[in-house]
């Protein structure tokens, strides 16, 4: 069904701007908007805004959203009128639309939980379920500052990774860059003059040269294998058991497996130790952390710990059992267990793990750095070397 944004008016007169989806026509609209009271000004088609897929800058939205809602909210403005402004005040036109239909819905009685759970892809599970414990115990203040300050520690964390890898990925493009240009513009004219001076070929330049002409004449069919790759990719990605192989893989990958372990369990614990202060049953609240860590080899961790504190086991005790938890963490968990403190004590031990993976990522990038420019110059040697190495012939020949 279409989309509609609208401009309306109340009984006294105040206008009001907002989007409304999933209605048939303009006509329909008018009697909706009646229905609670507005008279329609103005309506215009709109496609449905899509939703986020969650990227860094949106993100970031979400944040400074979930703060300025918690201030606003606890200086005793109405839900709907909070929605609004914050409306008027983004410059992002989706997410003033989306606002502006979450507003609408609350209007027309629906609750704040149901209303942010029609974007999945913008809010996630966490952010839906401390918006539902706030409303169920009366704290959403507390709740949404909660879940601001927490999306916030994950923006940090998500780029403190991503330092981790743009090193190593910025040298690999720049070596398949300067290796593409030796092989498609640099290999062919030395072959074309070895080949005039009738020089035998060692058998390194005879595979550049092999390696040059297939590039040059078949480029074609290597961008048909990419895009193959790539495609066949997109169209398995959500199949369960590529995705368990993929995160498996995560979690073992030369070099950056323990910062991957570290990472996961630092979102895990964090958003348990979040969502069981704001009141939420702990079954849930690890049913919670594992879909927001985002990786399959928790399933079977978080199984195994609800089944053990369904039978009056101990959170330490049954995270003991579990290998992917580091021993600080486990200590942590004890330890609020015996003063009550559970919460607490495990935020704080995701803190000091984000410490420890803050020195990880500087140590590995200390360290890829000079192993990344060996491999570049191996690579760019050996080619150069390939080049030159018949011209070394040739050259003791005419002596």
């Amino acid at each position: 069904m279409p989309a509609y944004e609208y401009k309306a008016k109340d009984a006294g007169g105040n206008t009001l701007t907002g989007f409304y989806d999933d209605i048939s026509s303009v006509t329909a609209l008018k009697n909706e908007l009646a229905r609670v009271g507005y008279t329609l000004l103005k309506a215009r088609k709109k496609k449905t805004a899509k939703p986020f897929s969650g990227g860094g800058t949106q993100q970031t939205e979400i944040v400074a959203f979930a703060y300025k809602f918690a201030g606003m909210y606890s200086a005793g403005l109405p839900i709907t009128r909070c929605l609004e402004i914050l409306a008027e005040q983004t410059e992002n036109q989706s997410f003033r639309l989306i606002l502006s239909d979450i507003k609408q819905q609350v209007e027309n009685g629906s609750s704040l939980k149901a209303a942010f759970e029609k974007y999945p892809r913008l809010f996630s599970d966490f952010f839906i379920g401390m918006i539902e414990a706030g409303e169920a115990g009366g704290k959403l203040t507390t709740t949404l500052t909660m879940a601001a300050s927490y999306l916030e520690a994950q923006l940090e964390l998500k780029r403190k990774v991503k330092s981790a890898f743009a090193y190593p990925i910025i040298v690999a493009a720049m070596c398949f860059i300067i290796v593409g240009y030796l092989v498609i513009a640099v290999v062919p004219i030395f072959a074309k003059l070895y080949k005039q001076l009738h020089v035998a070929l060692p058998g390194p330049t005879q595979a550049l040269v092999i390696a040059s002409n297939a590039v040059r004449n078949y480029w074609w069919l290597i961008l048909l294998c990419v895009a193959a790759v790539i495609g066949l990719y997109r169209m398995f990605r959500d199949n369960p058991s590529l995705k368990i192989k993929i995160d498996s893989f995560k979690l073992k990958m030369p070099v950056f497996a323990k910062l991957n372990r570290m990472v996961v369990v630092s979102r895990f614990i964090r958003t348990f130790a979040m969502m069981s202060e704001a009141g939420i049953p702990l079954i849930d609240a690890f049913s919670v952390a594992n879909r927001v860590a985002n990786n399959h080899c928790l399933d079977a961790v978080t199984q195994k710990i609800q089944s053990r504190i369904a039978a009056g086991s101990p959170i330490a005790g049954a995270m003991k059992e579990c290998d992917i938890f580091p021993p600080m963490i486990v200590q942590m968990a004890d330890a609020g267990e015996e003063s009550g403190m559970v919460p607490q004590m495990l935020t704080k031990g995701v803190e000091l793990l984000d410490k420890d993976i803050d020195r990880m990522i500087k140590s590995l990038l200390v360290k890829l750095e000079p192993a990344l420019t060996l491999i570049m110059g191996s690579i760019v040697g050996f080619i150069l070397l390939g080049l030159y190495l018949p011209m070394f012939d040739y050259m003791s020949h005419l002596k």
